[in-house]
């Protein structure tokens, strides 16, 4: 991906990220993957403001021009729907016409509208994360950052949730996501994969499937354990290049296996 107008240069925050770079479009949805410690969340932070860097440049339009959707509860819970729009609306200074024209978008974008008096403590996970993506783009940001916005909820407030955010970046604005979930991140126009704060592998999710090197084979039983790795009912197989392949079914590999061979890979560098 070309250098856009938000993104990050070789940015570090001791213990956390190490020489980390990434680039926003706008219109494209960007997914930040990795287990746990990888240093999603911080990334997205620091996309948000939210984080000081120790060294490296980061890219980002001003503090009222950015929406940030942190993991967990990013409303008051305490407040109803209502309320909780009235004050964001408050924050980021909504004359009053487009507060009210900007409300009516969000309440119908994330099916709200009914909810207006509900406090958002009573709200179901899947409202809730709703709600906090209305609070997120109410002021139509041009960059918005998602902390793990899916996580906990429904499948099919997923699928909602996923068209509100695909609906903001038709808009023409630059969205970066942090997810857990591989199959979320198949739906990005672009990948960073991290692990230990570093970059594993970056790139669309189709050019990084064809670039695994070797072949990854499918399974009932792994040759060798350390190359091997649940998927379902059978096991996926990483042989390297220029080794031997065992004549089992050669699968097609996925952004999931991508990610997995190149921590192995990482690993092995490592050692």
């Amino acid at each position: 991906m070309t250098e856009g107008s938000f993104g990050v240069d070789h940015v570090t925050v001791a213990g956390r990220l190490d020489d980390v770079s990434l680039n926003l479009a706008p219109g494209t949805i960007v997914a930040v993957v990795g287990g746990d410690g990888a240093g999603k969340s911080t990334l997205m932070r620091v996309l948000a403001g939210a984080l000081l860097v120790d060294s490296g440049r980061v890219r980002t339009p001003g503090p009222d021009r950015v929406g940030f959707v942190p993991t967990g509860a990013g409303f008051y819970p305490d407040l109803t729907v209502a309320e909780n729009l009235r004050f964001a609306a408050t924050a980021y200074r909504l004359g009053e016409v487009r507060f009210r024209g900007r409300r009516d978008y969000v309440l119908g974008l994330t099916g709200l509208g009914d909810f207006t008096e509900r406090l958002a403590a009573d709200l179901s996970g899947g409202m809730r994360q709703k709600l906090a993506l209305a609070l997120g783009t109410l002021h139509e940001p041009e960059l918005l950052v998602l902390d793990e916005p899916t996580t906990g909820v429904d499948p099919v407030s997923r699928v909602d949730l996923w068209r509100i955010i695909a609906d903001a970046a038709a808009g023409g604005v630059h969205v970066v996501l942090a997810t857990s979930y591989i199959d979320e991140a198949e739906r990005a126009g672009h990948v960073l994969a991290l692990h230990a704060g570093r970059r594993l592998l970056e790139g669309a999710p189709s050019e990084l499937t064809t670039a695994i090197p070797g072949v990854v084979s499918e399974r009932h039983r792994p040759e060798e354990r350390s190359r091997a790795w649940r998927r379902g009912t059978r096991w996926h197989e990483w042989t390297p290049a220029g080794l031997s392949v065992p004549g089992d079914e050669v699968a097609e590999p996925d952004l999931e296996d991508a990610v997995i061979v190149a921590a192995l890979q990482r690993e092995a560098a490592d050692r």
